[in-house]
């Protein structure tokens, strides 16, 4: 363990004050409008295929029924996860690790879903907007959301002709379009693509997906800073 949140930035800054974060892992916009609440039986028995998704997880409704002082969100789960829908019952479904589930359980998933594709930007922030919307109707607090870094290391394109969408190309598309809904929602961005590029992408990112320690420590510099500048961070007391 070499970094461990946005606690590390608090203390340093204010010893006693400290952020108590309630972290679950999202499938992506859609499904988090979808939601019930509660997963559906045959998905709960195949909990132990869902690694870091869990069945509870995946269906939860924390989000819009937890009292917090923020919300966070990332355009992660939409740019990079495709689900599959139920074909009777209509449910959305991440199939994490798929590939390496006995072959019982892939013929499962087959017979029973059918595959929906990854969403493009336009849906991606259409769904973060009514998500936005949704939040409010309850809270005033502020969300804040992650962009991404279109960084990609070992990709060096330099020419799109009759090219499809590279993910640097599609993670581009979804970072413009998320400013195009700050200003509409008046949502926070986390600027990931800012900070990797000034800080030096080699040095901030594993792969295409993951950042380095490094990467999550300035990360987390810039969640607590935004914090503060919404006035969500008090020093004096515990949030």
């Amino acid at each position: 363990m070499r970094w461990n949140g946005v606690n590390e930035v608090m203390r340093a800054r204010c010893p006693d004050a400290s952020i108590r974060l309630r972290h679950e892992t999202s499938t992506g916009s859609a499904a988090l409008l979808e939601a019930k609440g509660r997963p559906p039986e045959e998905i709960v028995t195949r909990d132990s295929l869902l690694g870091p998704h869990p069945a509870q997880s995946q269906f939860s409704t924390a989000l819009f029924d937890s009292a917090a002082d923020a919300v966070v969100l990332s355009i992660l789960p939409d740019v990079f996860t495709e689900l599959v829908r139920h074909r009777e019952e209509g449910f959305l479904f991440f199939p994490y690790g798929r590939d390496a589930w006995p072959q019982a359980e892939r013929d499962w998933l087959a017979r029973e879903f059918a595959p929906v594709g990854k969403l493009d930007a336009a849906a991606a922030m259409a769904n973060l907007e009514r998500i936005v919307a949704r939040v409010r109707q309850t809270s005033q607090a502020p969300v804040l959301i992650y962009n991404l870094s279109p960084h990609i290391p070992g990709e060096w394109i330099h020419c799109f002709e009759g090219l499809a969408d590279s993910l640097s190309v599609r993670i581009r598309r979804f970072n413009l379009a998320l400013v195009e809904l700050s200003a509409r929602t008046g949502a926070s961005i986390v600027d990931v693509e800012g900070i990797v590029a000034g800080a030096g992408a080699a040095r901030m990112k594993l792969d295409a997906l993951h950042l380095t320690p490094d990467g999550h420590a300035l990360v987390a510099e810039e969640v607590v800073r935004i914090l503060d500048d919404l006035g969500v961070v008090n020093m004096r007391r515990e949030i």
